[in-house]
C-alpha cells in the first residue's frame, strides 16, 4: 500500500504532460505538441528561434479582443478566440465560447488581431543587394508578416535555402514561396534571365520546376511571344506566372493567360502613346492625363477580373520617390546600414530641392484610383512591399496598409487585400483569415486599428502556427544590420 500513492500520482502527472503549455521556453531544446499534432506545427525549435519566442502554448484562449479576420466583414469586438495545437478552434462572443480549462488566457481588451499578412511582392533582395534575406526575414516576422511570395529572386538558390531552413525551425521568419530568377527579353537587365531563343527559355523554366519552384516573375522586356511560351511551360506543371509589364500590355498578357500583374497603373502600358507592339516604348503621359473611371480602363479592368487575374499593389515602393512624401521613420532609420543611411541622406537633400513637385503625388492619387476601382469591380487586389530606397522588409508592408486606408479603403477592406486576398492568389485555405480550422497566424496590434491606421505599426506579438514571438526581441537584434556591407 506504501507505493500506491506515489505510483498514482505517477500516472497522473503523465496523464496530464501532453495538456500542459509552455512558455518563455529559453534553455529548452525543443517542445512537442500533442495529441492532433499537424504538419504545420514545429515539434523542434532551434534556440536561435526559442530567444524570440513568447508565448508556446498547446492551448490558448485569447478573450476581449476586437477582430479584423481578413475577410472583409465587419470589425468584431469583444471576442473569444480558442487555439488548440497551431489551429483556430473556436471564435465567438465571450458568453459563446467555451474556454478549456487548461487554456493559456490572454486578456487583450482594447487591442486588435489581425490574419498574419500575406506578402504578395516581397523579396528577399534589394537594389545593389542580391540577398538580404537573414535580416529581411526577421523584418517580416517582426511587422506581422507571415507568409512571403517572393516575386522574382536575385539569389535563388539562397532564396530555397532559407524557405527550407525556416520550414525546418532552424531559423526565424515568414514561410516563403521561392521564385525563379527574372525573366526579360532582349535590352532588359544583363543580371536577368534573356532568353537566347526558344529552347533555352524552356529548358531554363523546367530546370527551376525541377528545383520545386512553383512560381516565375517576367519583367519589363518579356515579348507577348516569349510570354506565351513561359505561361505555357509553367501552367504545363502546375506553376504560375506573374509580371512587371512594358513591353506586353495588360490586354495582351491576361489574354494569355497571367496569372497575376504588378504595381498596377505605372506599368500599364496599354495606355502610352506610339507604342510599338512587343517593345518596351512609348510616351508615359496617360500617367498625367488618364482619366480612370473612362470606360477604356473599365474595360480593361473587367477583363483582367474575368480572366481572374490578380493585381498587387505597391503603394509604399512609389511613395519612397515623392518629394514631400519619402521619408524614413525612425524605426527604418535605426535598422538600416551605414552606408544605406548615407545614401538616404543624399536623396533627402535632393528631394528637398524639388519639395514642391507635385507631379507625382498626382501620379499617386491616379495608382490608388486604378487599385480602388479595380477592387470595387470585384478584382482580386493584393499588396506587398517592394523593398528598396528606405522601404524595409515588413515596415513597407505596414505603410501599404496606411496607404490604402488613404485611398479610400476601410479596415475591413484593407486588411482583407493584405490578407485574405494574398492566400486566395496563393491557393491557399489554410491561412490569410481568422476562421476555425485555419492555422492560428495573426497578429497582436496594441490598439484600435479602425481608429488609428498607424497602429499596423504597434504590433506586440507575431503568431505563426500558434507559437507568439516577441517583435520587439526580434527588432534589437538588427539595429545597423539591414544591407549592411
Amino acid at each position: 500500500m506504501k507505493n500506491i500513492i506515489p505510483i498514482s500520482f505517477l500516472v497522473l502527472i503523465l496523464t496530464l504532460v501532453p495538456f500542459l503549455g509552455c512558455n518563455n521556453v529559453h534553455g529548452l531544446k525543443s517542445h512537442q505538441y500533442r495529441n492532433g499534432q499537424i504538419s504545420s506545427t514545429r515539434d523542434i525549435y532551434s534556440d536561435s528561434i526559442l530567444k524570440y519566442v513568447k508565448y508556446n502554448y498547446s492551448t490558448l484562449a485569447l478573450m476581449h479582443v476586437n477582430v479584423v479576420d481578413g475577410t472583409g466583414t465587419v470589425l468584431k469586438e469583444d471576442q473569444t478566440i480558442v487555439i488548440k495545437h497551431g489551429l483556430f478552434e473556436s471564435i465567438g462572443g465571450h458568453t459563446e465560447i467555451k474556454v478549456p480549462r487548461n487554456a493559456k488566457i490572454l486578456d487583450l481588451k482594447g487591442k486588435t488581431i489581425i490574419p498574419g499578412i500575406v506578402g504578395m511582392h516581397n523579396h528577399l533582395h534589394i537594389p545593389r543587394f542580391p540577398f538580404v534575406g537573414d535580416i529581411a526575414a526577421k523584418l517580416y516576422l517582426a511587422s506581422g508578416i507571415t507568409t512571403i511570395q517572393t516575386c522574382g529572386a536575385a539569389s535563388p538558390y539562397r532564396e530555397l535555402e532559407l524557405s527550407k531552413e525556416i520550414e525546418n525551425g532552424n531559423r526565424i521568419g515568414p514561410d516563403i514561396i521561392p521564385s525563379a530568377p527574372f525573366i526579360t527579353g532582349k535590352g532588359g537587365n544583363p543580371n536577368m534571365i534573356v532568353p537566347r531563343d526558344d529552347k533555352h527559355l524552356r529548358d531554363t523554366i523546367q530546370h527551376w520546376i525541377n528545383q520545386g519552384v512553383t512560381w516565375f516573375k517576367v519583367y519589363r522586356n518579356t515579348t507577348p511571344r516569349d510570354l506565351k511560351t513561359i505561361i505555357d511551360v509553367a501552367h504545363g506543371s502546375k506553376a504560375k506566372v506573374r509580371g512587371h509589364l512594358c513591353a506586353a500590355t495588360f490586354e495582351e498578357a491576361t489574354k494569355l493567360g497571367i496569372d497575376g500583374i504588378e504595381h498596377g497603373l505605372n506599368s500599364t502600358s496599354d495606355f502610352r502613346t506610339n507604342k510599338a507592339y512587343g517593345v518596351c516604348n512609348g510616351g508615359r503621359s496617360y500617367m498625367d492625363e488618364l482619366v480612370v473611371e473612362s470606360p477604356k480602363v473599365k474595360t480593361l479592368q473587367q477583363l483582367m477580373i474575368d480572366k481572374e487575374v490578380f493585381l498587387t499593389s505597391t503603394l509604399s515602393i512609389y511613395e519612397a520617390s515623392i518629394p514631400n512624401r519619402a521619408y524614413a521613420d525612425k524605426r527604418t532609420l535605426k535598422a538600416i546600414s551605414p552606408s544605406l543611411l548615407n545614401e538616404y541622406k543624399e536623396r533627402r537633400e535632393n528631394f528637398d530641392k524639388n519639395i514642391k513637385d507635385t507631379t507625382r503625388n498626382n501620379r499617386l492619387k491616379r495608382i490608388m484610383q486604378f487599385e480602388y476601382q479595380y477592387f470595387k469591380m470585384g478584382g482580386l487586389l493584393c499588396s506587398g512591399a517592394d523593398a528598396g530606397r528606405h522601404v524595409l522588409p515588413g515596415f513597407g508592408d505596414q505603410r501599404n496598409y496606411e496607404l490604402l486606408i488613404e485611398a479610400g479603403f476601410s479596415t475591413p477592406e484593407a486588411v482583407q487585400i493584405m490578407t485574405g486576398n494574398g492566400a486566395k492568389a496563393l491557393e491557399r485555405s489554410d491561412i490569410g483569415t481568422i476562421q476555425e480550422g485555419k492555422r492560428a497566424n495573426f497578429v497582436i496590434l496594441n490598439g484600435s486599428l479602425e481608429k488609428d491606421p498607424t497602429i499596423i505599426e504597434k504590433v506586440e506579438t507575431v503568431f505563426k502556427n500558434g507559437v507568439g514571438y516577441d517583435s520587439d526581441s526580434i527588432l534589437e537584434t538588427i539595429e545597423g544590420q539591414f544591407a549592411k556591407e
